[in-house]
């Protein structure tokens, strides 16, 4: 028997990252993971920076970079959508890139004063951790 589908779309304000029928989407909110598969029921949350992982339609899971969004998720044969800052896949991160802005995050957390400067470089080292362990996870594969 054939797993259910369902569509599911990752917006940037650059680009359509992903569009497709699939099995299954992983994905960290505010509370923790969840695992969405088709006829979940409906919800509506800001999801944190993350790995998101797709399960395609033909049971294999992809991973990829997400920063901070909203996901929203259907019932039925409606579209769920995600809307991010930022998405990408491992093949697109720029590993240097990547480990200087960590580097930078970590000098700026130890150098922070105010509470919206250590909020703002946890939020950046996040972003580069999940960058590098995306990076991390398609070598592995």
């Amino acid at each position: 028997m054939m797993p259910a589908l369902f569509d599911f779309e990752v917006y940037t304000p650059y680009r359509l990252f992903f569009s497709g029928h699939v099995q299954a989407v992983t994905i960290t909110l505010a509370d923790g993971e969840i695992c969405v598969y088709a006829n979940h029921s409906h919800f509506v949350a800001p999801s944190l920076s993350c790995i998101l992982r797709i399960k395609n339609d033909e049971g294999e899971w992809r991973s990829a970079f997400v920063s901070e969004g909203i996901i929203e998720v259907k019932q039925g044969k409606y579209r769920n959508v995600l809307i991010v800052d930022s998405a990408e896949w491992p093949e697109e991160i720029d590993l240097a890139r990547a480990r200087a802005a960590k580097e930078q995050a970590e000098k700026s957390l130890e150098s922070a004063m105010m509470k919206f400067e250590v909020e703002n470089a946890r939020a950046k080292l996040k972003r580069a951790e999940y960058r590098l362990k995306a990076q991390a996870l398609q070598s592995q594969n």
